[in-house]
């Protein structure tokens, strides 16, 4: 933990963020999302660990992946599915990434940037301005 605490200084003294801070547990702000973001090789990318349009009613059973566009994929398991790939570390954000939306099966650009503690996940079709933003904290524990 006190590793975390020290790469996340620079950024609460207003200094660019260091090209890991996105990674860890990030839980929406109206707590309806809850992901792990990682790196892997080059790039950052993500698992959704919880969320609302992935679990049945029961908030324990996963859904399956019954709007994925391959039809091969409909029967497996939301559960752990890598859902943003591609992130880049470049001019202050992640960015060149895709987020895979299970609930509607389609796929979006993505960037996302991290201030004041907060991560901001920007998906879009097209051009940025086209899009939607959510905001996550750390998560606890």
């Amino acid at each position: 933990m006190a590793t975390l605490n020290v790469g996340l200084m620079p950024m609460a003294h207003g200094e660019p963020p260091v090209t890991d801070a996105i990674v860890g547990t990030w839980e929406a702000d109206d707590g309806t999302v809850k992901l792990d973001m990682f790196k892997a090789g080059a790039e950052f990318q993500a698992r959704m660990l919880y969320g609302n349009e992935i679990v049945e009613a029961d908030n324990v059973t996963f859904k399956k992946d019954a709007n994925n566009p391959d039809p091969a994929l409909r029967s497996r398991s939301l559960k752990n599915i890598v859902f943003i790939t591609g992130l880049r570390w470049a001019d202050g954000e992640w960015s060149g990434g895709s987020i895979y939306d299970a609930s509607s099966g389609r796929t979006y650009n993505c960037k996302a940037t991290v201030k004041d503690g907060k991560m901001h996940l920007r998906g879009y079709l097209g051009l940025p301005a086209m899009g939607q933003t959510r905001a996550f904290h750390r998560a606890r524990g």
